[in-house]
């Protein structure tokens, strides 16, 4: 069974820090721990020790990207094309232009996103191999990125 409550995560770049639902997956978790998380949280951001951050509602974010080069349907309808430069995104609306920065390297693209995904623990967003090959990610399959939205 999943339960999911609110945690403290530092965002990528700043200072600030946001509340994000978390999947403990099958620990145990009472509505005592639940309540305790989620009126901590509460109040810290209400006094201002922390603060929600802008960028997180805004659609920014930090964390694992992955790359994939299939040849069928996205979720949006269209066919998958490995030489564009597109993405999946988990809740990002189809269309979406994304600015994508390898932590690594510095390098960036921008990718319209067309399909859900990644589904895998840890990872934030899945990009074209064209992509991909822009931030110098394609020999390792996946890298440490930071993204925000251009225009939704």
């Amino acid at each position: 069974m999943k339960h999911v409550f609110a945690i403290f995560r530092p965002n990528c770049g700043s200072q600030k820090i946001f509340i994000q639902p978390f999947d403990r997956g099958d620990r145990q978790l009472t509505p005592a721990k639940i309540k305790a998380a989620a009126a901590a949280a509460l109040f810290t951001t209400a006094i201002g020790l922390v603060s929600v951050s802008d960028s997180h509602a805004a659609g920014a974010g930090c964390g694992g990207a992955s790359w994939y080069a299939l040849s069928s349907k996205t979720a949006s309808g269209e066919r998958m094309n490995a030489a564009r430069l597109t993405a999946a995104h988990r809740s990002l609306k189809f269309g979406t232009k994304v600015q994508v920065t390898n932590k690594r390297n510095g390098k960036s693209v921008i990718v319209r996103i067309n399909d859900r995904g990644p589904f895998i623990r840890g990872r934030v967003i899945d990009l074209s191999k064209a992509a991909a090959s822009q931030i110098g990610m394609i020999r390792s399959g996946h890298a440490s990125i930071c993204y925000r939205v251009i225009n939704s």
